[in-house]
């Protein structure tokens, strides 16, 4: 099951992307277990940062990791207004740069990283990928 929660911030993420979601899980190989998208400002992104990981800096996306085997479960946390922000700044479409994040999250969770340049560049193949499926 996917479910999107909101802190601090109105609902306003479409819940169409739900089967899109469903069908990257699928695509990898995996099972769907419970996935939480936790919606917030860049603050409330800030403190999980500071509280769970000794981060202080922004980001658009944390991910929590609870997979089991192929069953793919988390809290994926998202800050609405780092990617408005991004998709600003790169002169992308809001929508799009969403995506990307919302995908991104998922394939963290199925076991892509993105510390050295090669994961970086192989999380941003299967980002590109499944947006392109999306469309």
């Amino acid at each position: 099951m996917i479910q999107f929660f909101y802190e601090n911030l109105p609902e306003s993420v479409n819940t169409e992307y739900t089967t899109w979601l469903k069908d990257i899980i699928l695509s990898e190989g995996k099972k769907l277990g419970e996935i939480n998208y936790i919606f917030c400002d860049d603050e409330y992104l800030l403190k999980v940062n500071q509280d769970y990981l000794q981060h202080d800096y922004y980001t658009d996306i944390i991910t929590f990791d609870y997979v089991k085997g192929k069953t793919i479960s988390g809290e994926i946390f998202v800050s609405l207004q780092r990617i408005s922000d991004n998709a600003s700044t790169l002169s992308k479409n809001y929508e799009e740069e969403l995506r990307r994040v919302l995908a991104h999250g998922i394939l963290h969770l199925c076991g892509y990283k993105d510390k050295t340049e090669e994961e970086e560049q192989l999380m941003r193949n299967k980002e590109d990928f499944y947006i392109a499926k999306y469309n």
